[in-house]
Formats: structure tokens, C-alpha cells, sequence
């Protein structure tokens, strides 16, 4: 059971029910933490855009997905890395690829250091070297993306906080986080 209300979208009025009928399309229903985070309009069009502008950047879905693993398994939230899991697999990716990513490990290279940056934003809370910036650029990343690395790590901390204070229920195929 949630600690916060989950709204139902079909009692939502203005720009709430245009946000959350935009997310019921792209994913064919609403899924729970749209509707917990729902309880403010201003949140959910945050979250919302910040996906959708995250969705056309330069870094892809697939790299995207295996960051939020990445991330959600940190900051146990089984919502995100059931969510995401499920999203990766739709994107491309194979379950041992999203196996790997969920703990901090890919076999290519460029990917790997997308991954072990993030990995220590979440870790270290941002503080990161001149080196860890430089590491991303040898295997590379642009500015432009390492930008956007952060920003993905950023967001998936919004989602995770989100569900794991809400304690927002899964639904999405379960996937168990690593002990």
C-alpha cells in the first residue's frame, strides 16, 4: 500500500489529466509512480518532461536504461529497477545485459565508463575529479553527454526517492535487487 494516494487519472482535471494521458499513451496504461507523484501537478510535469527531454538526447534509450538499473539497485528501488529492466528489454537490451548493468558492469568499454561515472555520482554525492570527467571523455563521451549522464543519474534519483518514500507499489515484472 502506497503512503501516498495514488491519483486516478480519470478523476484528473486540466493539466494534470492532459500530463497523465500523455503517459498513459506512450506506455499503454499509468503506471503507479505517475500516479503517487500525480498529488502535485507541478512534480508530475517535472518528471514528465524531464523524461521526454532526456528521451531525445544524444546518449539513447539503451544506454539510459542500463543507468537506471545502475542507479535504482544503489538507492534499492525495486520500482525503477523492475520499471526500467522491463524498458531496456523493450529498447533492446538482452536481460543479462540489464543483469550486468544493474550491477555497475558492461562488456563494452564506452558503456562501462558511462556506467562507473554514474555509479559515483550517486555514491560520492557529486563529488567527482577532473580525472573521472576525463576518464568519460577518453572513452567518448562529449560534454554534451557526460552532461547528460548526470542528468540521467539526477532524474533516476527523483524516481527512486519517489518510490521508495511512497513506497509505491511495482507494476511491472518484479526484478530483485542485488544483496
Amino acid at each position: 500500500m502506497s503512503r501516498i494516494e495514488l491519483q486516478n487519472p480519470q478523476n484528473a482535471t486540466g493539466e494534470r489529466k492532459e500530463i497523465l494521458s500523455q503517459i498513459h499513451a506512450a506506455f499503454g496504461t499509468t503506471p503507479n509512480m505517475f500516479k503517487a507523484i500525480a498529488n502535485s501537478t507541478p512534480a508530475l510535469k517535472m518528471m514528465w518532461s524531464a523524461f521526454g527531454a532526456l528521451g531525445s538526447g544524444k546518449l539513447g534509450a539503451k544506454l539510459g536504461e542500463q543507468i537506471a538499473v545502475a542507479v535504482a539497485d544503489l538507492n534499492r528501488c525495486e520500482y525503477c529497477l523492475s520499471a526500467h529492466t522491463a524498458l531496456g528489454k523493450g529498447a533492446g537490451l538482452t536481460a543479462e545485459v540489464m543483469s550486468q548493468a544493474q550491477a555497475g558492469k558492461s562488456s563494452d568499454p564506452k558503456t562501462q565508463a558511462a556506467l562507473t561515472f554514474a555509479i559515483k555520482l550517486v555514491k560520492e554525492r557529486a563529488n567527482v575529479s577532473p580525472d573521472d570527467i576525463s576518464s568519460l571523455k577518453k572513452a567518448g563521451y562529449s560534454e554534451e553527454e557526460v552532461a547528460e549522464i548526470l542528468a540521467h543519474v539526477a532524474l533516476n534519483i527523483f524516481t527512486n526517492y519517489t518510490n521508495v518514500a511512497f513506497d509505491v507499489p511495482v507494476d511491472f515484472p518484479k526484478v530483485a535487487l542485488r544483496q
